[in-house]
């Protein structure tokens, strides 16, 4: 059954476009969100958060991800919340394993499956 909701049609395709767009790091979002707009550095975000600068770099650069630690640090310092970074990095991660995994995971069954 199916249902004809306009509300479940949004969220499908949602879901789609979503689906098609490549995982977003969180240090796409640090860079383009905050330091670009915001005329910062590295440096200085590394600074006010204390943290060793080559942290905020090699997560800029996308190298590395966001750890519960910097996410306090970055909500801190940026004005928001460290769940938000934290949101974005586990979305990220499931992202990629769900790429890599490819139809392993929907071969899997379920052990509660009736």
């Amino acid at each position: 059954m199916t249902s004809k909701s306009s509300i479940i049609m949004k969220v499908d395709v949602m879901t789609e476009i979503v689906a098609t767009l490549p995982p977003m790091h969180p240090g796409e979002m640090l860079r383009e969100e905050f330091l670009v707009p915001l005329g910062l550095t590295a440096g200085k975000v590394a600074a006010a958060a204390g943290v060793p600068r080559t942290r905020i770099e090699r997560l800029a650069k996308e190298e590395t991800g966001i750890t519960a630690d910097t996410a306090l640090r970055l909500g801190k310092v940026l004005g928001t919340s460290p769940e938000f970074w934290l949101t974005l990095q586990a979305r990220y991660d499931l992202l990629t394993a769900r790429a890599a995994a490819g139809r392993a995971i929907d071969e899997l069954k379920s052990l509660r499956a009736a």
